[in-house]
């Protein structure tokens, strides 16, 4: 049996090297196989169904489910001994945000076992079978990562090391075929959009997979079927989500943890009201945006048109703002003075790698449609407005990554050596209190930071500095009343405090602003606002099928990039 982290035998890290390749690459080839059958029930391959698909979907969830019940047991027995923990995963914001994608998740599949009965009659019994078994699975697979999602796993390593990397895979499968089966509804409607819009000359062919008998109460099957595809979005979102969280899992296995008390940073309203009215306001706008979209494309050419330049125009006028929030931002970080941790820490390197490669899903589609415009022969006056879109979510991107990458990377703020302690030195009477039980709350934030105001009262009292560890400030009484003396230094230690305040509310506001802003953006393309699609220019200039397979791919890594990124926001906010 493998030793304790704490005892390592000699050589003891190369066959937990081993296993952790060998564990890699099953995840590895469990997810190809189930990605390629999952490809081969989108091209109606001859002999492949999709109760094939689901089938081995439902064996990997069950084998999950089997894994993390030993789990769960075993912790249960183990609970009295100390165990390594790493502060940085599984936020409890992340838990929360997760658990909110799960309910819904759960709504999901219980408009799925309501279609299923209502076509039962023509479904396969797996049609069924895998939304039960999918609940199940969501609801102990989100009480598995509140309980255990800090764990830094020591004991059988190896075999945690394949369960593990088992529920990464099997919720990147799940989340690959939600994609695909969202992807494909909202295919079909786009084709039809595109007649409307004067494309003419593209094949339209519907991929349906629609049962083939009458539902049993109409009015009901149709509440279901449109229901869940509204409801995929957030499916989509909670395996991403669960995936990322059990990496870091995987990760950690093995791991030696340092030992260190880390700082709580509970958010706040209280300082970013700017930024959150700002931020409000773009994701009251973008969802009316939305709404009217919807409702005005694919209804005639003009108001198709029409909907297209003002989806253009809106998300211009976003974007820019973004920009200017980030770079100013990125400026106030240049006059700051401040080293960037490099210590390891897997969930904040998984962070870095996720924002830069998932943003590489918009830049693809972004390039594409630069292409589109300059080599298309002909231009509709709305495609022109695609032009600086199109450039601006290059540009964003680029500005919003630097930003949230340095800023989770940034050390927190030291306090000075030379000052040990404050003390307000107050005139009345000559008394002096001493702060000392305060200075800790002063510099995390609880105190001074919230109000703007820095310790010290100029008009009865003023801020003073002990030098040489003494605790004695120096003051001068006289019998009516106080002339305190103070230094040089302890003028520039209250504006230097009252200019860092300042920093930090406006990045504490920029924060907010972008966060509210990414959220507002994962919006349109989630619930089928896609003028990649709709834009028809691009299925010109390089064919339908081929840009739809582009615009499939790197749609999915586009909107988890939003939505990454405004929890990554949201910690950047927490930490400032």
């Amino acid at each position: 049996m493998e030793q304790a982290a704490g005892c390592p035998a000699v050589g003891g890290s190369y066959p937990q090297k081993n296993a952790e390749i060998l564990s890699s690459q099953y995840g590895i080839n469990l997810f190809l196989a189930g990605l390629l059958l999952t490809f081969a029930w989108a091209v109606h391959a001859v002999g492949i169904s999709k109760s094939h698909l689901l089938s081995y979907l439902i064996t990997l969830m069950l084998i999950q489910l089997l894994w993390m019940l030993w789990y769960l047991c075993r912790s249960c027995t183990q609970r009295r001994l100390i165990r390594d923990k790493d502060t940085h995963a599984g936020a409890r914001w992340l838990k929360c945000g997760i658990t909110l994608f799960a309910v819904i998740t759960l709504i999901l599949d219980s408009f799925k076992i309501g279609y299923y009965i209502d076509f039962s009659n023509c479904l396969s019994p797996t049609e069924g079978i895998f939304p039960v078994t999918h609940a199940v699975h969501t609801i102990l697979q989100v009480y598995f990562l509140w309980c255990h999602a800090k764990d830094v796993i020591q004991s059988f390593k190896t075999l945690e090391r394949f369960g593990v990397i088992h529920s990464v895979f099997t919720n990147l499968l799940l989340w690959t075929n939600g994609v695909l089966t969202e992807s494909k509804h909202q295919l079909n409607e786009h084709k039809e959009r595109l007649i409307t819009l004067g494309f003419g000359n593209i094949t339209i062919v519907l991929d349906d997979h629609a049962p083939q008998c009458n539902c049993t109460t109409t009015t009901l099957c149709s509440i279901f079927s449109q229901g869940i595809y509204y409801l995929y979005p957030f499916n989509i979102e909670y395996h991403i989500l669960a995936s990322t969280m059990l990496y870091v899992l995987w990760k950690n296995i093995g791991r030696k943890v340092e030992h260190h008390q880390q700082n709580k940073t509970p958010f706040k309203f209280h300082g970013i009201t700017v930024g959150m009215i700002f931020g409000l306001i773009v994701l009251t706008s973008t969802i009316a945006i939305v709404v009217v979209y919807l409702i005005q494309i694919g209804g005639s050419k003009i108001k198709s048109e029409l909907a297209l330049t003002m989806f253009y125009l809106h998300a211009i006028f976003v974007l820019a703002l973004m920009c200017t929030a980030g770079i100013v931002a990125l400026l106030i970080y240049r006059l700051e003075d401040r080293s960037l941790d490099n210590s390891k820490n897997p969930a904040r390197k998984l962070d870095a790698e996720l924002l830069v490669g998932t943003a590489a899903g918009s830049w693809l589609l972004s390039w594409g449609s630069i292409l589109a415009i300059i080599c298309a022969q002909g231009h509709p006056k709305y495609t022109w407005y695609n032009l600086p879109y199109s450039v601006l979510v290059i540009i964003e991107k680029y500005i919003q990554n630097l930003f949230i990458i340095e800023s989770i990377h940034r050390e927190q703020e030291k306090v000075n050596d030379d000052i040990k302690t404050l003390r307000i030195v107050t005139i009345s009477r000559g008394s002096t209190f001493s702060l000392s039980p305060l200075y800790k709350e002063i510099y995390n934030g609880r105190a001074a930071p919230d109000s703007g105001d820095i310790p010290c009262l100029f008009k009865g009292s003023i801020c003073g500095r002990e030098n040489d560890g003494a605790g004695v400030a120096k003051e001068e009484t006289g019998q009516d009343n106080s002339l305190v003396m103070h230094s040089a230094s302890d003028f520039s230690f209250c504006s230097r405090n009252s200019a860092t305040n300042n920093k930090r509310r406006i990045l504490k506001n920029i924060a907010a602003f972008l966060f509210l802003c990414n959220l507002s953006l994962w919006i349109p393309p989630a619930f089928g606002c896609r003028p990649e699609y709709d834009n028809g220019l691009e299925e010109i200039v390089f064919g339908f099928e081929p840009w739809i397979i582009v615009v499939n791919l790197a749609m999915p890594f586009s909107i988890f990039y939003r939505m990454h990124s405004a929890a990554s926001l949201f910690e950047v906010n927490c930490k400032t």
